[in-house]
């Protein structure tokens, strides 16, 4: 048991992998919250767990304000929870499969960044939606409503990767090779046709996730790397400054971001395919570079 902890702490903590750090979050909250919970049921009875009631009252992302204000937390902590088992095996499928290819194009230093900023937009977009818009309001379903998952999060690196690769094929069981946005399409006119049904909320903070995913590539493409940009200002200042006359050295080692915006571009409009190796060796270095 101490080797099986052991290893679950070098790939969350140690391995530098962000996929397998954000994965084992969402696991960890949600075992965290349900064993005890069906434990709790079984001496107690159904329908009597004080662990659920804690956590929809605590952590969920409410859409009434007052409650906002008081748990001011939720908008970060309702995306690492999830409802039931299906919920979380799917969500975390999807973040395993696009993020291995969003960060093989792009390194994994964005990784986290992204998630939360879908998952910040997903509960902007929910709030908003269920106070603002008349279909909900005519029936004050932001006081009784509430959201949790991943997806939003979730659906901001999809989006992202797709927006990214267009073309990238990937193939499905049953239906064999399909490009990359067609399968988000697909999933965006669900999601939208979906805001009637049941998970209005959740279908919501979807589209939120997938439009921020979708403008962020388009600012990345433009030089502007949101996600780097804010990281750079919690990164401690050297205090002393090295200066090398070793031009080349530099110039090989750090390409420069018009190259890479130039790259960048060529592959959301002809694919990753479409480079040379020289280009792909620039991308692969710009991936690494802090």
């Amino acid at each position: 048991m101490s080797t099986l902890w052991q290893n679950i702490q070098y790939k969350m903590l140690r391995s530098g992998n962000r996929l397998n750090l954000l994965i084992g979050i969402n696991v960890i909250v949600y075992l965290a919250i349900n064993i005890p919970a069906v434990l709790e049921q079984l001496f107690r009875g159904f329908g009597n767990s004080s662990i659920y009631l804690f956590a929809d009252k605590y952590l969920k992302l409410s859409a009434y304000l007052p409650n906002i204000l008081i748990h001011f937390w939720t908008p970060v902590t309702y995306m690492f929870m999830h409802a039931s088992i299906f919920h979380i095996l799917f969500n975390m499928l999807w973040l395993y499969w696009m993020g291995q290819i969003f960060e093989e194009y792009l390194g994994n230093k964005r990784t986290i960044g992204l998630y939360l900023m879908g998952g910040l937009a997903g509960a902007l977009f929910y709030v908003a939606a269920l106070n603002l818009l008349p279909a909900f309001t005519s029936l004050n379903a932001a006081q009784v409503s509430s959201i949790v998952g991943a997806s939003a999060g979730v659906m901001a690196i999809v989006v992202a990767t797709a927006t990214l690769l267009p073309n990238y094929t990937i193939s499905l069981m049953f239906i064999g090779p399909v490009k990359l946005k067609w399968l988000v399409v697909f999933y965006l006119v669900f999601d939208f046709l979906s805001i009637i049904g049941p998970n209005a909320g959740g279908e919501i903070a979807h589209l939120g996730g997938a439009l921020i995913g979708f403008v962020y590539i388009k600012q990345l493409q433009k030089g502007h790397d949101w996600i780097g940009g804010i990281t750079k200002l919690f990164k401690s200042k050297p205090k002393l400054k090295v200066v090398s006359n070793n031009m080349g050295k530099n110039a090989s080692d750090y390409p420069r971001q018009e190259e890479i915006d130039r790259i960048l571009d060529k592959i959301s409009q002809s694919g990753y395919n479409s480079l040379s190796k020289q280009e792909r060796e620039i991308l692969s270095r710009a991936s690494k570079q802090d």
